[in-house]
């Protein structure tokens, strides 16, 4: 049975509507335009209106009566008046056409005489990279047409350039690095410095698009983000490559900003997380702004290579299990991390093994957060001693299945100090302060789609997570609540987030019960009850110094025929805070309840 052919409506249907909107959108168009005068004569009478309307709410109703008879007498003079009538509806025709106009600013059809000479000036910077010999219809010449290269051009009230599309040719070698750097350190620098620009690359359609990236907003302080267990704000950056918002509070008012977050855990790509960036340039806020958001989730180990006290506001909280500021100290809780990532880990497994859910200890977050440890590399080696980096191999190798997190922040220069391992399993990278586009590109393994600027205010930098792509960043504002330094706005919002102290209880029993130990070797060093020691600090020397209530100095390991530091110091503290041997033996530094022997 032959297919009957489709009704001639149906087959070029959509031709016939084609040209029925366009006819209709051009009688449209003749109509506005016969129109447009009784079309400006009715605005401006309904103006007029308008305004009678507030002249008459506006005047007292004790001087209604007047404005009437006001109003009344003029009608009056015009209606006896020898063509009045006709005279007045001609003022009030003028008028309304007058009232009515489009008092919209008329723009400029194309640039002005500045803005040309500027687009010329860039023309001519590109005409060496765009061009070559051998084309026999160059787009970029000296002395060319700017206006087939740049398709679209946008200036700012200064009559620099905010916006540019430019078109380069096909044998442009768009897909090297080099190239493109130097394309895009000319821009720069021809379009203004003190700016940061981003760069998109269309190799497809060969076009560059250049954007001036707004500033980072620097004033928002820290404060409860919206986020899921497992998700850690690093900062905020650009609405280019983030589509997610997060609701931020400043002061009154309320707003949303893209933030970049750092997914940790047992599903995470990138579980630990490196940050660089010279002195003063905001790697220690960073590091606060994430021991506050580890807080709410998980238990926090602080090693301070740097000793100036930026953690003290941390040190006894609630969740905090210590705040290292020496080489023993550092030693020891690292030594414990390195045990108890071991101990999760097969007690995981033994949990897996029956069939079981995990035990509720191993799921618990542990974050191991250090600043500076290339300090104590230095100083290990003058004493003879180990490495505290050499700890972090089995936290950084086996950490994410252990839901144990390590961050690490140091100093730009120190970078080849840190270790093999630090270096390779810190997939998460952050640069703060000024750099320079190789030193960024060595660090993240790519380079920034921006360009780099030397000033930079103290929190902004560049991130790359894993492979994705390099984020501007801007750290939320945590600076120490202690520095007298801080404003009275921003210490008190980081006293609002930090978590309460752990009260030390009569019998020095502990508020927490503490994870297991896989080591009984590993006890920390100097693992007492700091309200019952003295409050100078003891020396730290080689041989034993006798001081009340504790007779020995705390060393790193007990020799094998005399007591443990851990013994000595139970034995020196009185009878009624003498130490449970569940406290004695625990292979973590309690909160509030560390002695550091430097």
């Amino acid at each position: 049975m032959a297919r009957r052919p489709l009704p001639h409506i149906l087959s070029n249907g959509s031709a016939q509507l084609a040209r029925s909107r366009e006819l209709v959108r051009t009688a449209a168009d003749s109509a506005t335009d016969v129109l447009h005068p009784l079309i400006t004569i009715a605005r401006g009478l309904r103006r007029l209106a308008s305004a009678g309307r507030r002249r008459w709410a506006d005047t007292p109703k004790d001087r209604r009566g007047a404005l009437l008879f006001l109003v009344a007498s003029v009608v009056l003079v015009v209606a006896l008046a020898p063509y009045g009538p006709l005279l007045a509806v001609i003022t009030l025709m003028a008028v309304a056409a007058w009232q009515g106009r489009d008092r919209a600013p008329v723009a400029p059809d194309g640039p002005d005489e500045a803005q040309i000479r500027r687009l010329k000036s860039l023309y001519e910077a590109l005409v060496p990279y765009f061009s070559v010999a051998e084309d026999p219809e160059p787009l970029y010449a000296h002395g060319g047409d700017w206006g087939k290269a740049f398709p679209e051009y946008e200036f700012d009230d200064t009559g620099r350039i905010t916006h540019l599309v430019i078109s380069y040719p096909a044998y442009f070698t768009d897909g090297e690095p080099e190239s493109r750097a130097r394309i895009e350190h000319l821009l720069s620098a021809k379009s203004g410095r003190g700016r940061e620009y981003h760069f998109a690359w269309d190799e497809e359609g060969n076009q560059l698009t250049v954007r001036v990236l707004a500033p980072l907003p620097t004033d928002i302080a820290a404060q409860p983000f919206v986020t899921s267990p497992g998700e850690t704000v690093l900062g905020f950056t650009d609405p280019i490559r983030v589509r997610r918002t997060l609701p931020l509070t400043h002061g009154e008012e309320q707003r949303d900003v893209p933030p970049v977050v750092w997914r940790t855990g047992i599903r995470s790509t990138e579980p630990h997380l490196l940050a660089l960036g010279q002195p003063g340039s905001g790697t220690s806020t960073l590091l606060r702004s994430i021991a506050l958001q580890a807080l709410h989730h998980g238990d926090v180990v602080i090693v301070d290579g740097g000793g100036t006290g930026e953690y003290a506001c941390l040190t006894g909280r609630d969740g905090v299990l210590a705040v290292e500021c020496g080489l023993t100290g550092a030693l020891a809780s690292l030594e414990w991390a390195a045990h108890e990532t071991e101990r999760r880990l097969s007690a995981a497994n033994r949990a897996h093994q029956a069939g079981d859910p995990p035990p509720e200890d191993t799921r618990r977050p542990l974050w191991i957060l250090l600043d500076r440890p290339s300090a104590f590399t230095h100083l290990a080696a003058a004493e003879g001693r180990e490495d505290p980096q050499s700890l972090l191999h089995v936290p950084l190798r086996h950490g994410r299945p252990a839901n144990v997190t390590v961050v690490v922040a140091d100093q730009l220069d120190s970078l080849e100090t840190l270790s093999a391992p630090v270096r390779q399993h810190t997939r998460a990278r952050v640069v703060l302060g000024p750099a320079t586009a190789e030193q960024l590109e060595a660090v993240l393994g790519a380079p920034p789609h921006t360009t780099p600027v030397d000033q930079v205010p103290a929190g902004r930098g560049y991130a790359r997570l894993g492979v994705g792509p390099v984020h501007r960043l801007q750290v939320p504002a945590t600076p120490d609540p202690y520095d007298d330094a801080t404003s009275d706005a921003h210490r008190q919002a980081v006293l609002d987030l930090l978590p309460p102290r752990t009260t030390p209880a009569e019998d020095a029993a502990p508020s927490r019960p503490l994870p297991e130990r896989a080591d009984p070797e590993a006890v920390p060093v100097g693992a007492v009850l700091l309200d019952k020691l003295p409050a100078e600090p003891v020396p730290l020397e080689k041989e034993p110094v006798e001081k009340e209530p504790v007779e020995k100095a705390l060393s790193g390991k007990a020799l094998p025929d005399e007591p443990s530091p851990v013994e000595v110091a139970s034995e020196k503290v009185p009878a009624e805070a003498a130490v449970p041997e569940d406290v004695a033996t625990a292979a973590v530094p309690k909160e509030a309840a560390v002695a550091e022997s430097s």
